[in-house]
C-alpha cells in the first residue's frame, strides 16, 4: 500500500469514530477487574529534591571521593529521569554513579554498582545492566534488591523465564518490606500483560497501587505509573472508558505526568475525539519531546489534514533520532518503527531492528524486526520474526496487525484473517493510522467474502506458520 493511500484510509477511518464497547470476550474480563481505589493528588517535592540535588553537587565538588555523595546524586538523579522523562538526567546519574564507583570499588560500592545497572538499564544497555546486576548478586545474594535489577534487564532482554525467576527470588527475599512488595507486584503485572493475563496483570497493578498507597510518603510517581498501567491494561483490551479514567487518575495524581498525558491523547483518537487528541499531544511534546510522541501527534495532524504541521513532526522525529544515535541506542526501536510505519528508509529501518534484536530478544524486538523486515522486502525473514513476537500471546492488537499483513504478502489468506480478526477483536482502536488501515481492509474483505468479522479474540487460528506457539 502506497504511503498516500494509508493517509487517506486513516484519514477517512479515525474522523467517523466513536466509542467502541467491549466484544463479548473481553467485557468477560473485564468483570474480573478489581476496582482501584480513588485518585488523590499527591503533592510534588520538586523543591526539595533540586534543592538537594544542588546541595550534593556542590559537596562532590569539593570532594570528588565523597562516594556516598555520589551515589545519592545518581539516586536524585534517576528519580527525577522518571519523573520528567528528561535525559539529561540519566547523563547526570551515569556520571555520578561512574565517579562513585571510581573512588570505591564495587565489592565496598554495592549502592554505586545498583545505582549503575540501573543507569544502564534506563539507557537501554541491557547486557552491560545484565552483568552488572549478576555481580550485585553474587555480593548480595541474601538481599531482595539485586534480583529486581537482575529481573528487569533479563525480562528487557526476552529471557522471561529467567526474569520470573529472578523475581521470586526478590519476592521471597523482600516480602515484608513496604517499597519491595510495590515493585514486586509491579513486575507480576508486567509479566502477566506480556502473557495476555490482563485480569492477573489489572489485579497485580491494583495490589501495586494499594500498597503504594499506604506508605508513609506515598512515591507519586509509583502511584502514577501504577494508575497508568491499568490504563494501558485496559486500552489493551479495548475497553476505552476504563483506560481514560485510568489515565485521568493518574493525571490527578500527578498533574503532568507525561506517560498519562501520551496515553490519554491516543484513548481521546480511539474515542473519535481527534482535537482532543491533538490538544494532549500537542501538551505533551512540550513536556517531552520524546519521538513516540512526536510521531504520534504528526499522525493525528495528518488525519486532520494539517499536512504541514505532520511534516513539521516527522522532521523533528528523524532530528532527534540523530541527535540520540549520537548518545547510544535510547530510540533506536522507535526510530525503525516510524520508518517501517510511515514507509520511510526500510532498509535502514530493518537494519537498525535487526542491530538491536541480535542483543534485546525480547518479542517487541521481534516484532521490530517482523515488520521493518516486511517494508524491506524480506517477506520470509517477517514471517519467522513474527512468530517470535507472538509467542508469548501478549494481547497487542499492534502484533496482530502486523502479524496479519506479514500473512497478506505471504499470501496465506486464512493466517492473515485471522489475526486481521483478532487484531479488531481485541482492540479496533489500537492506532490511528494503522487500526484505520486494519479496519478498511477487513471491510473490504467482509465484502467481498459475505461474511461477518468474528469478535472472539481467542478463537482458534487455522493452521499456519505465522500461529503463536
Amino acid at each position: 500500500m502506497t504511503r498516500a493511500r494509508l493517509f487517506r484510509f486513516a484519514r477517512a477511518g479515525v474522523l467517523a469514530l466513536s466509542a467502541v464497547p467491549c466484544t463479548g470476550a473481553l467485557a468477560a474480563d473485564a468483570e474480573l477487574f478489581l476496582p482501584p481505589p480513588p485518585a488523590v493528588f499527591l503533592p510534588a517535592d520538586d523543591r526539595t529534591v533540586l534543592e538537594t540535588i544542588r546541595w550534593l553537587e556542590n559537596k562532590v565538588q569539593a570532594d570528588p571521593d565523597d562516594f556516598v555523595a555520589h551515589n545519592k546524586l545518581a539516586d536524585r538523579y534517576l528519580q527525577r529521569l522518571r519523573e520528567t522523562g528528561n535525559a539529561t538526567y540519566l547523563t547526570r546519574a551515569s556520571k555520578a554513579a561512574r565517579a562513585s564507583l571510581a573512588a570505591l570499588p564495587p565489592n565496598q560500592n554495592k549502592d554505586g554498582l545498583n545505582l549503575l545497572a540501573q543507569v544502564e538499564f534506563a539507557a537501554h544497555e541491557f547486557s552491560a545492566a545484565r552483568e552488572h546486576a549478576r555481580l550485585l548478586v553474587g555480593l548480595e545474594p541474601d538481599k531482595a534488591y539485586p534480583y529486581q535489577i537482575l529481573g528487569d534487564t533479563l525480562l528487557e532482554l526476552g529471557d522471561y523465564e529467567a526474569a520470573e525467576a529472578a523475581f521470586r527470588q526478590m519476592q521471597r527475599l523482600g516480602a515484608v518490606q513496604g517499597i519491595t512488595r510495590v515493585a514486586t507486584e509491579q513486575r507480576v503485572g508486567k509479566l502477566a500483560a506480556l502473557r495476555g493475563d490482563t485480569a492477573t496483570a489489572q489485579r497485580s497493578f491494583v495490589r501495586a497501587l494499594e500498597l503504594a498507597l499506604a506508605l508513609p510518603v506515598p512515591p507519586r510517581e509509583t502511584v502514577a505509573w501504577c494508575r497508568w498501567q491499568l490504563g494501558e491494561t485496559a486500552f489493551s483490551v479495548g475497553d476505552y472508558a476504563a483506560a481514560e479514567q485510568h489515565y485521568r487518575d493518574a493525571l490527578t495524581t500527578f498533574p503532568d505526568y507525561f506517560r498519562a498525558l501520551a496515553s490519554l491523547g491516543r484513548v481521546r483518537a480511539a474515542r473519535g475525539d481527534l482535537a482532543g487528541a491533538i490538544a494532549q499531544y500537542e501538551r505533551v511534546v512540550t513536556i517531552l519531546p520524546d519521538p513516540a510522541f512526536v510521531a504520534a501527534l504528526g499522525d493525528l495532524y495528518l488525519l486532520a489534514g494539517r499536512d504541514r504541521d505532520a511534516a513539521r513532526q516527522f522532521e523533528l522525529v528523524e532530528a532527534i533520532a540523530r541527535l540520540g544515535a549520537a548518545g547510544g541506542s535510547l530510540y533506536n526501536r522507535q526510530q525503525a518503527m516510524f520508518y517501517a510505519d510511515h514507509d520511510r528508509q526500510p532498509q535502514d529501518a530493518y537494519a537498525m531492528a535487526a542491530r538491536e534484536y541480535a542483543v534485546r530478544r525480547d518479542i517487541y524486538g521481534a516484532d521490530a524486526v517482523a515488520w521493518t523486515a516486511l517494508k524491506a522486502g524480506r517477506v520470509a525473514e517477517a514471517r519467522t520474526a513474527i512468530q517470535e513476537a507472538l509467542r508469548l500471546n501478549t494481547r497487542d492488537a499492534r502484533l496482530d496487525y502486523h502479524a496479519a499483513m506479514i500473512a497478506r504478502a505471504a499470501a496465506d489468506d486464512a493466517a492473515a484473517r485471522y489475526f486481521l480478526e483478532r487484531a479488531l477483536a481485541r482492540n479496533p482502536q489500537f492506532d490511528p493510522l494503522q487500526g484505520s488501515v486494519a479496519r478498511k481492509i477487513a471491510a473490504s474483505s467482509v465484502t467481498g467474502a459475505g461474511a461477518s468479522v468474528s469478535t472472539n479474540p481467542d478463537a482458534t487460528p487455522p493452521t499456519h506458520d505465522a500461529q503463536p506457539r
